[in-house]
C-alpha cells in the first residue's frame, strides 16, 4: 500500500508565499500537484519526473509556482509565490508510475488533500 500525504497548507495573504510538501511511501514515483476549488473540477498544476530532471506546469501557475523534489527524503514540494485569491482550493499530491504530465487518470496514488486559502 502506497501512502501519499500532503502538508503545509493554511491561510496566506494575497501576494504572499506558501510552500506545500508531499511525501510518498515506497519507491520513487513521478509526482504531480493538483487542486480543486469549490464548485470546479480538479486541475493539474505541476509535475516532476522521478529523477527530478523534468517538470511540467499548467499555464495558470507557470512563473508563480515551482515544483521540486528531494529523493533522499522521498518528498516533493510546491512553492507558491504571488498567491492570489483564485488560488484558494484543496491541493492534492499524486504519484504515478508513468507520467508527470497533466493526465490525471494516469496517477496511481493520491493524498487526501489540504486546504489552501488566500485572503484578499
Amino acid at each position: 500500500q502506497v501512502h501519499v500525504r500532503e502538508s503545509g497548507g493554511g491561510l496566506v495573504q494575497a501576494g504572499g508565499s506558501l510552500r506545500l510538501s508531499c511525501v510518498a511511501s515506497g519507491r520513487t514515483y513521478h509526482m504531480g500537484w493538483f487542486r480543486q476549488a469549490s464548485g470546479k473540477e480538479r486541475e493539474f498544476l505541476a509535475g516532476i519526473s522521478a529523477s527530478g530532471g523534468q517538470t511540467s506546469y499548467a499555464d495558470s501557475v507557470k512563473g508563480r509556482f515551482t515544483i521540486s523534489r528531494d529523493n533522499a527524503k522521498n518528498s516533493v514540494s510546491l512553492q507558491m509565490d504571488s498567491a492570489q485569491p483564485d488560488d484558494t482550493a484543496v491541493y492534492s499530491c499524486a504519484a504515478s508510475k508513468v507520467t508527470w504530465q497533466s493526465y490525471q487518470h494516469l496517477y496511481d496514488y493520491w493524498g487526501q488533500g489540504i486546504q489552501v486559502t488566500v485572503s484578499s
